[in-house]
């Protein structure tokens, strides 16, 4: 008689539960020492800043009231990668190189300070709480696209290693689309801004999971 192989929902939920409390803190503290250096260079940039030129598909995108819901899940979405690593070593790797890639971006503002074009957001919506939290500085590349990226790429790595569905896939790319998309439709970001971030976080994902496949081989 053969064991039934566990699905993808239970595997998932025991690496979820291994050492969830160092994952939850250092989720934390990492977000937490990321914005110290993210508020540092929007209140004192180091160079003039830029304005960023609008594109047509910036014109062509409205600012859309429900946006802000999906711009704040990043936070949520970025945590799932490091959840789901295997043991310490392995979340120490990626701690290591998703911090490299955010310092890129952080280095990108400190040379190149850039801001994105001033638009006139609703009183007392969603969309102006954002923006009295999440100025539009340090614009290009955008930090927001570059790690809803990197995490698209490592979830669909942990995903393809647990055997899960296609389903789950998509969703996972949705998600990340919706993130992507959210940017602009918040006015946050322009289009030049979402391909800058895309570069970002597609290379700084492709290299990471290549030196983890090395080091590491398995997800699990």
């Amino acid at each position: 008689m053969t064991t039934a192989s566990p699905t993808p929902v239970r595997t998932l939920n025991q690496l979820l539960w291994r050492l969830w409390w160092l994952k939850a803190a250092g989720s934390a503290v990492f977000i937490w020492g990321f914005f110290q250096g993210y508020f540092l260079l929007l209140r004192y940039p180091h160079a003039d800043v830029l304005v960023m030129p609008l594109t047509w598909l910036d014109e062509l995108t409205p600012m859309q009231g429900w946006a802000w819901v999906p711009y704040l899940s990043l936070w949520f979405y970025t945590c799932l990668p490091p959840a789901f690593m295997p043991a310490l070593r392995p979340l120490a790797y990626y701690g290591l190189a998703v911090g490299l890639t955010c310092l890129t971006g952080l280095l990108c503002f400190y040379f190149w300070p850039t801001v994105v074009p001033p638009f006139e957001r609703p009183p007392g919506t969603g969309l102006a709480m954002l923006e009295g939290v999440d100025t539009a500085g340090n614009a290009c590349p955008s930090l927001h696209v570059a790690i809803a990226f990197y995490s698209a790429f490592w979830l669909q790595a942990q995903l393809r290693a647990v055997g899960a569905g296609r389903g789950w896939h998509t969703a996972n790319w949705l998600w990340c689309a919706l993130i992507v998309y959210s940017t602009m439709a918040t006015k946050q970001h322009v289009f030049i801004d979402v391909l800058g971030g895309l570069a970002l976080g597609g290379a700084g994902a492709v290299l990471a999971l290549a030196g983890y496949r090395r080091w590491f081989g398995r997800f699990l």
